[in-house]
């Protein structure tokens, strides 16, 4: 069974003495129960999984009893370590102030119980973190799988991975593209709009998230105000609900809204916002056409590639701790924008041969960033960048 690279880190972190509390965190599908199964399969520690996927967001009891529960197996075992780990940890209410009171016990009381925390709501999860649990917890952040994963485990080549994206559990089906279609739009995208943003977060208009979800995903790659989206949604609201539920969408690994690059915060965030999913089988979901019509028209699927890139560097940019923009200056544009440490670098992204580096000049000539790539298929080409760690480029 393939292996993502997070399972070293974690179980490297289990071995250390008990000190922290650790967060898995990551959008559903991407592996992280798996992780843990593996976990057990290699680790000499005895452990208790409980998911609270299917418990009562009310119950916050279920917690207690479950920590109980693993105390006492600790308790009654020749080992002097155990592993309590908690899946959808998001769920339950007031999470957060009820793992800060018992794992506080335990340390008062020098018991190894070693905690492990999962979940699939980056929002909530972050928000109970930084409330209650300060200084107590280290996170793992689990991305969707990137090309290199895919490529490994299913055998699938760039193209591939444009159209499909970047979910495991799908790959057996894409020769019945409409089958697999029906999947990732029941299975995934469903389950992680109904289950990670409408049951957990106050949501007065939940047509109007979905709508918005479908309409981004459609323009994932192009830049859209939230003005002209009202004209294209039913029910469409003010801007600031549009700008609220697309940050939901961000935050559940969904589909995000990049800002437009200045030298000023407060211009980046009241620009238009450049929609990228974070996978791009959310994107080929919502096409109509299948792969073998869109890879005979040159602009639909330069559309599909420019995506695909955008999905790989938003993926990365929270592992790898760097920011994502576009640009934009009347008729200039560059595609994407990285920032880490105050370095710069800009990214044209052309799938087929092109002479034009008009944007990319402009904004070399603005703001002298650190690196400037073209990508062509006479340089570095969109299907190497595929295979490269973005936070190689700085």
């Amino acid at each position: 069974m393939f292996e993502r690279s997070e399972l070293q880190l974690l179980k490297k972190r289990i071995e250390e003495p008990r000190k922290f509390i650790q967060v898995v965190m990551g959008p559903r599908q991407v592996g992280k129960t798996t992780m843990i199964s593996q976990l057990f399969k290699q680790s000499s520690k005895n452990g208790l999984f409980e998911s609270a996927d299917a418990v009562a967001a009310s119950n916050a009891s279920w917690l207690q009893q479950i920590w109980e529960t693993a105390r006492l197996k600790l308790k009654n075992q020749s080992g002097n370590e155990f592993l309590l780990i908690v899946d959808e940890i998001q769920k339950i209410a007031n999470w957060s102030e009820i793992v800060k009171k018992l794992w506080d016990e335990d340390s008062i009381n020098n018991i190894h119980l070693k905690v492990i925390l999962l979940g699939s709501s980056r929002l909530l999860l972050q928000q109970g973190l930084t409330e209650s649990l300060a200084g107590r917890f280290e996170i793992i952040y689990m991305s969707h799988w990137t090309f290199n994963e895919m490529g490994q485990a299913f055998g699938w080549d760039e193209e591939t991975y444009a159209w499909f994206g970047g979910y495991p559990g799908s790959a057996e089906l894409i020769n019945d593209e409409y089958r697999w279609k029906r999947y990732i739009a029941d299975s995934l995208i469903e389950t992680s709009i109904s289950k990670d943003i409408l049951m957990l977060t106050r949501i007065d208009k939940p047509a109007l998230l979905k709508n918005l979800f479908e309409l981004g995903c459609l323009y994932s790659g192009q830049i859209l105000s939230f003005t002209k989206m009202q004209g294209q949604l039913h029910d469409a609201g003010n801007t600031t609900t549009l700008s609220h539920y697309l940050k939901l969408l961000n935050a559940a690994g969904l589909l995000g809204g990049l800002e437009k690059y200045s030298a000023t915060k407060i211009r980046k965030r009241s620009s238009s916002p450049k929609f990228q999913v974070h996978n791009n089988a959310l994107l080929s979901t919502q096409e109509a056409k299948p792969l073998s019509e869109i890879r005979l028209n040159p602009s639909e699927w330069g559309r599909i590639v420019e995506s695909a890139i955008g999905a790989h560097f938003v993926n990365q940019s929270i592992r790898e701790n760097y920011s994502v923009y576009y640009w934009r200056d009347r008729n200039d544009e560059v595609d994407f924008i990285l920032e880490k440490q105050n370095k710069i670098i800009a990214i044209e992204v052309k799938s087929s041969y092109s002479k034009n580096r008009k944007g990319i000049d402009a904004f070399i000539r603005r703001f002298n960033p650190s690196r400037a790539y073209l990508i062509e298929n006479n340089g570095l080409s969109w299907k190497e960048l595929l295979r490269v760690n973005p936070s190689e480029l700085f």
